[in-house]
């Protein structure tokens, strides 16, 4: 067999395939590829209308894996030795550290379960000395939401809370920015220096909440950061929100400027 398709290859004309006999012809050339369209048609923009519109709740009803969960960054900010670290360590490991060992920049990762909902939460844990204020900049930029500590039993760090808010607000350009006032060592009720009326009332004039919490007993650990997530994906939502509008805006005006009237 292979001899008799050599045989006829040798004798078929150059530039023509060997056809064995009881068979049929086949071109062997690819056909010319279609002309391609370079413009939308009316109907390609609405598919796309379409899937701007559902295909974000579509996807969301597929099963998440571990590189897909929601990632919340919590930026932790206030003087040194008010318990950033402490409170930090807690809601991680359930561990209470009463040493002070002054933080550069500590970051640790978790998932957690945030109104139902697996979600993963990024906290950095930054320094509150003054030698680092030169570098906290690049640390702001990166957070979606801040947890602003001092101590109750000291009211310089109160003070400077003020200092870190305005950081916050220059570097991130978004007064809305998630943020809560957070008075650690609650605990220590009998050396308390900043009364939480006073701390209330400054939280009110930022428009944001004020929680107390004690890193020893656990009181409200939980609680800032859950509600600093719950803050951060609100956020989230209504910039997906916007986002969404301005994709659709620009799809209609695409197919309207297509489309004529008959």
């Amino acid at each position: 067999m292979r001899q008799k398709c050599a045989e006829l290859r040798r004798d078929s004309p150059a530039g023509t395939a060997a056809v064995l006999p009881g068979h049929h012809r086949c071109n062997t050339r690819s056909p010319s590829p279609a002309p391609v369209n370079s413009t939308f048609s009316p109907i390609d923009l609405l598919r796309s209308l379409f899937w701007g519109f559902f295909g974000g709740e579509m996807a969301a009803n597929k099963p998440k894996t571990s590189n897909s969960l929601a990632l919340h960054k919590v930026i932790m900010v206030g003087s040194g030795g008010v318990g950033k670290s402490a409170l930090t360590l807690q809601f991680m490991y359930d561990e209470f550290v009463e040493d002070y060992e002054p933080t550069k920049a500590d970051s640790y990762r978790k998932k957690v379960v945030l109104d139902g909902e697996e979600v993963q939460i990024d906290i950095l844990d930054t320094a509150g000395q003054e030698d680092y204020a030169a570098i906290r900049d690049n640390y702001f930029r990166s957070g979606e939401g801040f947890l602003c500590v001092f101590s109750i039993t000291e009211s310089e760090s109160f003070a400077a809370t003020a200092d870190f808010r305005e950081q916050i607000l220059r570097v991130k350009e978004d007064e809305n920015v998630p943020f809560l006032l957070v008075g650690n060592k609650s605990d220590l009720e009998d050396r308390r220096q900043v009364g939480a009326e006073e701390a209330k009332n400054r939280a009110d004039q930022w428009g944001v909440s004020y929680v107390e919490t004690s890193a020893k007993t656990r009181a409200n650990v939980d609680k800032v950061f859950f509600d600093l997530m719950r803050g951060i994906r609100a956020r989230k939502m209504e910039e997906g929100k916007e986002n969404g509008k301005n994709k659709r805006k620009s799809l209609m005006k695409r197919i309207r400027e297509r489309c004529c009237i008959l």
